[in-house]
């Protein structure tokens, strides 16, 4: 029996493009198209597909609300998302949601079969080049892992401080005479020097280190 798959996508081309890519499989076979969350929801109680190959940019329903509704009700279909958005807390959320892989579209066709196999296999599914951002985003990150404050500048710092005190950037560009550009830089630049992800991860590396004292 070949793999049994529902294509959800908002974009027609990109429907077709996909239907024939997955048909020429000899283990594949396309058994429907949604254009919608809804239609989505509606094909996949009629047809009982062993894969969603799932967008999240749905229209009248996303991609999250969907694939958490898709499990409830069928348990036994796997969801694999298809996205553009190489995103930790969408990656995250969908599979808090109940999805079985996530693939990102720059993928190649090799790689979007493969992950198809995988996920009806019963195993999870993520893009290489989301893989670290899966393991930075569900593994605690420990003090022995963070790189020492010295690494920072003094400008450098002075936004953490500021970061950990709830400001935002634009108060901080304030109250420095700097851009929001500027601010944004010194960020990304902190949690690369760091080893940290979000604000949360800020604000306890400052309270650690005294910077709120």
């Amino acid at each position: 029996m070949p793999i049994r798959i529902l294509i959800a996508d908002d974009h027609g081309v990109l429907r077709a493009g996909l239907r024939v890519l997955l048909n020429a499989e000899p283990d594949m076979q396309v058994v429907g198209e949604a254009a919608t969350g809804r239609e989505t929801l509606r094909l996949a109680s009629e047809l009982r597909p062993d894969v969603v190959l799932l967008d999240l940019s749905m229209p009248d329903l996303g991609g999250i609300e969907v694939t958490r509704r898709i499990k409830t009700a069928l348990p036994d279909t796997r969801v694999l998302i298809l996205t553009v958005h190489e995103d930790e807390r969408m990656l995250r959320e969908a599979i808090r949601a109940g999805a079985a892989g996530y693939i990102v579209k720059r993928a190649v066709e090799a790689e979007l079969i493969n992950a198809i196999r995988v996920v009806w296999r019963g195993d999870l599914y993520v893009h290489p080049a989301m893989t670290c951002v899966l393991l930075k985003g569900l593994v605690p990150s420990s003090p022995t892992d963070e790189q020492p404050i010295e690494s920072l500048t003094p400008r450098d710092t002075e936004i953490l401080r500021l970061i950990a005190q709830g400001y935002t950037n634009r108060e901080i560009a304030d109250l420095l005479s700097l851009s929001v550009r500027t601010v944004e830089s010194h960020r990304a630049n902190i949690m690369d020097k760091l080893g940290l992800r979000g604000r949360a991860a800020l604000v306890r590396y400052a309270r650690e280190h005294g910077l709120l004292d």
